[in-house]
């Protein structure tokens, strides 16, 4: 039967979501192994983490690992630090302050055998602020060309499940940004994902440890212009990264490259959402938080 590793990453200091993340993954229907990695990051105590997910996993098929980031420190380091510990015929993800709803695993299993896929993702339910709100592709899978259009927030990666020869974390990263959509772009060259779109990840925002590090967002969408040349090539997704870079400055207080990158934008497409968003932000107008928490609201980012 086909066993399933899952890695975890934490930094040890939200016990209670992380136990619901680990329960979630554990309580899927599946008849294989199921082991699930929990890789600690940040040097918080391991013996502490375990003994906060006691009695989850006792069984010959149900297996919980807590092990130290062995790693670049970071969730790339993390998450490659799950992978190699894990000797299972399939790996997958889930952050600790997410939840697998019921049925995801045994779907996601059913599109990779129908697809031949080796990479397969699936919808979310994005909860923030009492709010939930499905976000769906609308389509069965992903390709390259659809990732580089746009960011597809489904394609999240609490929801990868993928063969043990897909590509992996990339732990250059900076600050760990964009690595989840940097991995799907990479699998998506080789091969479509396959996607259940149905919502059956619970992502919930607001408890990131990566909200509001704007210095690391720039950097980490400059590292994906770099790595994936055709992101600038296509005029949609251009202007996307490109009104990100501007909101982001914005948000820090640079004036002049918010105003330049919105530029950039809008000369990449006039219709460009998130340009005058970001000017709006560079004069002060509306906060960058603010904007953040109603976009969030309605289960979309910027």
């Amino acid at each position: 039967m086909t066993s399933v590793g899952v890695v975890v990453p934490t930094r040890g200091d939200r016990a209670v979501l992380l136990r619901q993340a680990v329960a979630s993954v554990l309580g899927q229907a599946h008849w294989g192994t199921l082991t699930v990695a929990v890789v600690v990051d940040g040097g918080a105590p391991v013996p502490e983490i375990a003994e906060g997910l006691a009695g989850l996993g006792d069984g010959p098929r149900r297996r919980v690992l807590v092990l130290p980031n062995t790693r670049t420190p970071g969730l790339p380091g993390a998450r490659n630090t799950g992978l190699d510990a894990l000797d299972a015929d399939l790996a997958a993800f889930c952050d600790d302050d997410d939840m697998w709803l019921p049925g995801k695993l045994a779907a996601q299993l059913r599109a990779l055998r129908r697809g031949g896929a080796e990479f397969a993702s699936c919808g979310i339910e994005v909860e923030h602020g009492g709010h939930r709100v499905p976000r769906l592709a609308g389509a069965s899978t992903v390709t390259a060309a659809d990732l580089v259009r746009s960011r597809m927030v489904m394609v999240h990666s609490s929801t990868f499940l993928f063969e043990r020869g897909a590509p992996r974390p990339d732990e250059s990263a900076p600050g760990g940004q964009n690595e989840d959509w940097d991995l799907a772009l990479r699998a998506a060259k080789r091969h479509p994902i396959a996607h259940v779109d149905r919502p059956l990840v619970r992502v919930r925002w607001g408890s990131s440890h990566y909200v509001g590090r704007w210095a690391d967002r720039i950097a980490g969408l400059d590292w994906m212009l770099a790595r994936h040349p055709e992101l600038a090539g296509d005029p949609r997704g251009a202007a996307r990264v490109y009104g990100q870079l501007a909101f982001g400055h914005a948000a820090l207080g640079h004036r002049r490259a918010a105003l330049r990158w919105a530029a950039r934008a809008l000369a990449s497409r006039p219709a460009e959402p998130r340009a005058p968003i970001a000017l709006a932000v560079a004069a002060g107008l509306v906060s960058a938080p603010a904007v953040l928490s109603r976009l969030h609201d309605r289960g979309h980012g910027i």
